[in-house]
């Protein structure tokens, strides 16, 4: 688990939700210009045909040490595996063969072919490091039961690597220094109540954050050459959150995220020998991140701009943005540098297109596509691009949400609709490719992905309006969603369900719950149903993290009744619309027992509930069979009860 949890602590019970492509749009403009054109319908397996690419972490090494091959994950198995793919030209070669857990690349070792990656069982979260060998044998660096463990970085000359891993105690990260070679480690940091963040190049420095409260932060500073205590560097009186975002290449300076001086999060360095402060990145949004290529010519940047990453990379030589030819439109992601800086591997996506990945000769700035994401069955043509609209919640509240209007839709011909609710609490839906929604789209349903308050993106004050009243004026955001789509001449306003996953689960079920007449139909994938249970049941491993989830939510010791009052479970009589609800019998987040339960209430009440439940998943679906069934299950369920006339 990085640092970058506690800008946002209340994403612990997040659906991840993708990135993708700015496209501005005044929120008083209506959506899409309906199109009479014919759209080709497609099965959710045509969708998920789409295979899924991702490249291993900034804190490893993305290139092999000769240059030659690309490390990177793709789903086209049917389960997550990592391969090495040629630069040159060739097909891909496959370095792990997981028929079942989905494997995630880590790094290459600097100075040979070894890799490392990870793995858990069956969505359980519970992560070990794996190294594969020259040889080609897998070996477990991180054997033990219930642990979880993920890469910290590695020294700059390629003798050590750094992982952290809760085995001594399930709600501390320590942190050790692994010989390259030999494996053989040695603890540096006994960990207490931070969680490890970077460390830097020379070995010396390891930052680690530590949450206070949903709204309050602080970053320490580990001397691992002198092996003195941690100190605080954040010094400060109020609610303010900081996290640590990286070290200069240099270890000179730390780069830190800090909403101190307004609304949005900010990045700055530290200079680690003086403590003095500068100011780095500021915008009217909030950074997402800031790091330098490895001799620190290239900054990279991104800004969460109204649901869109926007990233900027400067050449600090010249003080201009980086040029690029050959990319089409959409988001970049994921930017590694190869050691010398001749190459730079990125991803593009877009609303209408999945992650890709491309390769750019930095002396020309041409790009060159290394994979084609999107199935070649699906026209793009037939896929919608979202916009971005602003609708009035409670209080005069302006609500920003993500629309997607289907094809063809008009006053004569309305559309029925869905309105998706993000996890968290604190997530956010941003634009981007989702087979999952195209889908729905492409099959004639309006999408509306409501950023509820508390959603984060949108400045801290926002952030913050629903801590401790959750199931109350955001869900009534949710209902406002509702209103507004059955507002709009083009949608069925007889025809409107709600959806969504983790805490998004929570208000679809809280919605059927509360508002039993408010929606047509729910969808509750994987939501709390009873509060008291989960927060009482958190993951060890949760540390420090589990404080500030309380401060937002409540402690149950001392709030149990509230839990109990806005949760689902215990008013389930009064549920009378039918639901559809998808579970994971592996989730460590919410409980098979909490779908069970509520499943069997609804049923008792004469009200439809249908349930799908894998065995092998966790709180997502990592198996694409498992992700085509899931789809298929939404689609049947919104043309069974909430379509109407066809």
């Amino acid at each position: 688990m990085r640092a970058t949890t506690c800008m946002v602590s209340a994403l612990a019970l997040a659906l991840v939700s993708a990135t993708s492509a700015l496209a501005w749009t005044d929120p008083t403009t209506p959506a899409e210009v309906a199109q009479a054109a014919p759209v080709t319908r497609y099965t959710a397996a045509q969708f998920f045909e789409t295979r899924s690419y991702g490249l291993p972490p900034s804190t490893g090494y993305s290139y092999s040490n000769d240059g030659q091959y690309l490390l990177h994950s793709s789903d086209e198995t049917g389960v997550f595996n990592v391969y090495a793919r040629p630069l040159n030209g060739g097909e891909p070669v496959q370095l792990t063969h997981s028929t079942t857990n989905a494997n995630s690349p880590l790094s290459y070792f600097p100075k040979d072919g070894r890799i490392l990656f990870s793995a858990d069982g069956g969505g359980d979260e519970l992560y070990h490091i794996y190294v594969r060998t020259r040889d080609g044998t897998v070996r477990d660096l991180t054997p033990g039961e219930k642990l979880t463990a993920s890469l910290v970085g590695w020294k700059a000359d390629g003798s050590t690597f750094y992982l952290s891993t809760n085995e001594r105690d399930a709600s501390a990260f320590d942190v050790y220094a692994y010989d390259a070679e030999t494996y053989e480690r040695r603890m540096v940091f006994q960990n207490t109540a931070y969680y490890p963040g970077d460390i830097s190049r020379n070995g010396r420095w390891l930052s680690l954050s530590k949450p206070n409260t949903s709204a309050d932060s602080d970053i320490y500073l580990v001397d691992l050459e002198a092996g003195t205590d941690p100190v605080h560097i954040t010094p400060h009186e109020g609610a303010i959150q900081h996290e640590p975002l990286g070290f200069t290449p240099d270890s000179r300076q730390l780069i830190l995220g800090t909403n101190e001086h307004g609304e949005f999060n900010q990045a700055w360095t530290r200079d680690l020998e003086t403590g003095a402060l500068a100011p780095l990145i500021q915008a009217d949004w909030d950074v997402v991140f800031a790091f330098y290529s490895p001799t620190g010519r290239y900054r990279v940047s991104a800004l969460n701009a109204d649901a869109s990453t926007v990233m900027t990379i400067l050449d600090t030589t010249t003080n201009q943005n980086l040029e690029l030819t050959g990319v089409p439109a959409g988001s970049l992601g994921s930017v590694r540098f190869n050691a010398d800086e001749t190459r730079m591997a990125f991803t593009v996506s877009s609303d209408t297109s999945p992650r890709d990945l491309f390769i750019a000769d930095l002396a020309t700035g041409q790009a060159r596509r290394l994979t084609q994401a999107l199935n070649p069955a699906i026209s793009e043509d037939d896929l919608v691009e979202a916009t971005i609209i602003r609708y009035q919640g409670e209080g005069g509240v302006m609500v920003p949400a993500v629309l997607y209007r289907p094809k063809g839709a008009s006053a004569e011909n309305p559309a029925p609709a869905v309105v998706f609710v993000h996890g968290g609490p604190g997530g956010q839906t941003q634009r981007g490719y989702s087979a999952m929604i195209q889908q729905l789209v492409n099959h004639g349903y309006a999408v509306l992905g409501a950023n509820n308050r508390g959603s984060s993106g949108y400045g801290k004050t926002f952030f913050h309006m629903d801590d401790r009243q959750h199931g109350e004026a955001d869900l009534r955001d949710i209902l406002a969603g509702g209103d507004w789509l059955r507002a709009q001449d083009w949608v069925a306003d007889d025809q409107v369900a709600v959806m969504g996953g983790s805490y998004g689960g929570y208000i679809t079920a809280a919605a059927l719950t509360f508002h039993p007449r408010a929606f047509e139909a729910g969808i509750n994938i994987f939501g709390v149903t009873n509060w008291v249970r989960t927060l009482e049941s958190i993951p060890p491993w949760w540390g420090a993290q589990r404080a500030a989830l309380f401060d937002e939510m409540g402690d149950p010791a001392v709030d149990a009744e509230r839990h109990r009052a806005i949760s689902p479970l215990f008013h389930a009589e009064r549920i009378e619309r039918p639901m559809l609800v998808v579970q994971g019998a592996n989730d460590p987040r919410v409980l098979q027992v909490e779908s069970d339960e509520l499943v069997a209430k609804v049923k008792a009440n004469g009200v439809p509930a249908e349930y799908v439940l894998f065995p092998d998943e966790g709180h997502g679906f990592q198996r694409r069979e498992n992700r085509i069934t899931a789809q298929e299950a939404y689609l049947a369920f919104l043309n069974r009860y909430v379509r109407k006339g066809d």
